[in-house]
């Protein structure tokens, strides 16, 4: 067994890193505020090396060492030519689903594309711009329904598209012990029987409200799609972050019906640590889409994948798994804390109840100001960078990313109530 320790830190400033390196969201006004007020604070040094990012979707932790194993080898060979994806990278993508889900895939479903941000726009594209059933429905201007708040990119994804997008807004939820969200299921119905609806991007686990979606809501939201011709398009990219006592299922894997309305788009980069290794999958058992869907993928010239993603995904799957399970259990860990603090020092800002995936959702509405104004009052005054909701098509809510070691999480915690509760007093 390999050593796994997630409280251990990962220095990853000056790395090139998205998350710890990338230019922050301010005016030029405001950086040159924050900078003044670092060097009259005694700050030494760039002030931006200060900001504890807890922002875009990626972890502080060192993989698996079976993952780093694999890459070091591949590295030591020398050679980094163009590389095919091999019949080993299938079926370990095919145990993985038959083992953890019970979702029986097959190899010539899996289309292997460089991330999901492109599989979500080249499937798009494929179901918008060419003819996929005859449903009779006019090919100009589609409409691609997505369910709000939602992953910034879903919405650029179908304008991209030159598709119309549809808001399926999730009914927010605060009557209970913690806030949750639901799926509006009338609204849904009515948006999808509009003629020029084509697509449903779905998002399961849905970021940013952490819900998985139950098996009774999937089978409510595909009997909808079915019924008006709507294809479903499923993100499942976090599906392996559930929390304890919540179970992630395949919306394809519901039933043969399901499976023939579907088309998944899943990966290890999320649940592993590997994003920039850029590998994932579209999956679908209709030849049909798969057709149209190679189709731009070769158009756009997505089909060449760098040789690391691919062992690195054969890795996560093939020998991955206990690191995963402990890396669950310490997010969960980092949650709990995170309730207790807010319980404690933020009673006034409800956290959404995180059922999957390790972004936090946090109501914010009572400071009566806009997200983006909070998200830069917290960077320049407090030095912590956390997303504001309206990325997400939502004002009034900020989202916390948790994956990191539980020094840096209660560091940053308190930055936040700092800028917080300096926020509500003005």
């Amino acid at each position: 067994m390999y050593d796994i320790d997630f409280d251990r830190p990962v220095s990853r400033r000056h790395t090139n890193s998205v998350k710890w390196d990338a230019c922050l969201p301010l005016s030029r006004e405001e950086a040159a505020d924050a900078a003044s007020a670092w060097e009259k604070a005694g700050g030494i040094g760039d002030w931006k090396d200060d900001v504890l990012p807890m922002w875009v979707a990626d972890m502080d932790f060192k993989v698996a060492q079976p993952i780093i194993d694999v890459l070091h080898r591949r590295v030591e060979h020398g050679v980094f030519g163009y590389t095919h994806v091999p019949n080993e990278y299938f079926e370990a993508s095919i145990d993985w689903w038959q083992r953890r889900r019970g979702w029986k895939t097959e190899r010539d479903w899996y289309l292997p594309i460089p991330g999901i941000v492109p599989a979500m726009s080249v499937v798009i594209k494929a179901l918008t711009q060419f003819e996929v059933r005859p449903y009779g429905k006019v090919a100009e201007r589609p409409k691609v329904i997505i369910q709000t708040p939602a992953y910034n990119c879903f919405f650029t994804s179908v304008r991209n598209n030159d598709c119309e997008l549809v808001e399926n807004r999730l009914i927010y939820d605060t009557e209970g012990d913690q806030p949750t969200w639901y799926l509006n299921f009338e609204d849904l119905e009515r948006k999808a029987a509009d003629p020029m609806a084509k697509i449903l991007l779905f998002c399961n686990p849905h970021n940013p409200c952490g819900r998985v979606w139950p098996r009774e809501d999937l089978e409510r939201v595909d009997a909808i799609c079915r019924r008006h011709g709507v294809v479903v398009v499923s993100d499942e990219i976090h599906c392996d972050l559930e929390m304890p006592g919540y179970r992630f299922t395949p919306m394809a894997s519901l039933s043969s019906l399901a499976q023939d309305n579907t088309i998944t788009l899943n990966s290890p980069t999320k649940a592993f640590n590997i994003a920039g290794l850029e590998i994932s999958n579209i999956v679908t058992n209709v030849s049909d889409w798969r057709k149209l869907i190679d189709k731009v993928i070769k158009i756009n010239e997505l089909r060449g994948l760098n040789p690391f993603g691919i062992l690195a995904l054969q890795a996560a799957y093939r020998e991955g798994e206990p690191w995963l399970d402990a890396l669950k259990a310490y997010l969960f860990d980092n949650y709990r804390a995170l309730l207790d603090f807010f319980e404690d020092e933020l009673p006034a800002f409800p956290v959404s109840k995180l059922e999957a995936t390790y972004l936090v959702w946090v109501d914010v509405k009572s400071l009566k100001l806009p997200s983006d104004a909070i998200e830069r009052s917290l960077i320049v005054e407090e030095h912590v960078w956390v997303n504001s909701g309206t990325l997400y098509g939502l004002d009034g809510f900020l989202r916390i990313n948790i994956a990191c070691p539980r020094t840096t999480l209660l560091q940053g915690l308190g930055r936040i109530a700092k800028g917080l509760k300096r926020l509500a007093a003005r």
